[in-house]
């Protein structure tokens, strides 16, 4: 994959680097594997991949037409279903079964144009995505967020171990400074600013604290608080602790997808 000047943004850079990686995982699928399940419920390796390119290709269309090019139902709903989870089921349903090479170089070709086009483009833009209006930069961050999730859905689901990488830098930021949404987007209100005192993959401190008064600590591994983010294992199978009163809120609404 051709990351082309991928480096100017860290955000930026980081989206190319966990492609990278995705690539190296998809270089070893086979056509069988590429049938097995994965965690992600009804979808096979293949199915995943295809969710990946088809989220990648509607990155694009946000940051370049604003969807005008990518609505995919002729109600007005994005991807045909009543809710997002819905609608990407829909999507996937709509278009699996091709092989899986097909499948791969339509990824590896959606992937490459969306840091292609944030890498040329001023990140404070905002662009609509499935939540509503954000910045670009915030939504390099959740591609590269998803690309990771799904990255270790296919590198499980074939036998592949993966070592963790300080990007998920990025990612427990992008959990942090969603909580409100999450709590608006359930109907429940945080009592009180939240702090993340994390310890990333090489060791290092994370600590990101608002400036008002902390009400809430969650502590732990970063890379546990990103697979709860994820929804990829229960928060009573890690590390995570926490003292206040939106502890076991915040770790059950925490999440890096919209």
């Amino acid at each position: 994959m051709d990351l082309g000047s991928a480096g100017v943004d860290p955000v930026v850079k980081a989206l190319a680097e966990q492609q990278a990686e995705t690539t190296i995982v998809l270089d070893g699928v086979t056509t069988a594997e590429a049938e097995r399940a994965t965690r992600c419920i009804g979808w096979s390796v293949a199915d995943v991949l295809l969710h990946l390119a088809q989220s990648d290709e509607m990155a694009i269309a946000s940051l370049t037409d604003g969807f005008g090019a990518a609505a995919v139902d002729n109600t007005g709903g994005w991807g045909g279903g009543t809710s997002v989870d819905d609608s990407v089921a829909v999507m996937v349903e709509r278009e699996r079964g091709a092989p899986f090479e097909e499948v791969s170089n339509r990824w590896r070709l959606a992937a490459a144009g969306l840091v292609a086009t944030l890498d040329g483009m001023d990140l404070s833009t905002r662009v609509p995505w499935v939540a509503g209006n954000l910045a670009a930069r915030t939504l390099a961050t959740t591609r590269m967020s998803e690309t990771w999730i799904h990255t270790q859905d296919i590198a499980d689901a074939i036998g592949v171990d993966l070592v963790p990488s300080d990007r998920l830098k990025l990612i427990a930021r992008l959990a942090w400074r969603t909580l409100p949404y999450a709590f608006r987007s359930s109907g429940l209100t945080m009592t009180g600013p939240v702090a993340f005192r994390l310890i990333g993959p090489s060791g290092e401190r994370w600590e990101f604290v608002p400036d008002e008064h902390v009400v809430t600590t969650i502590s732990g591994s970063a890379v546990d608080l990103c697979a709860v983010a994820a929804r990829r294992i229960d928060p009573s199978e890690t590390t995570l602790v926490g003292e206040g009163p939106d502890v076991d809120d915040v770790l059950a609404l925490v999440r890096t997808y919209a």
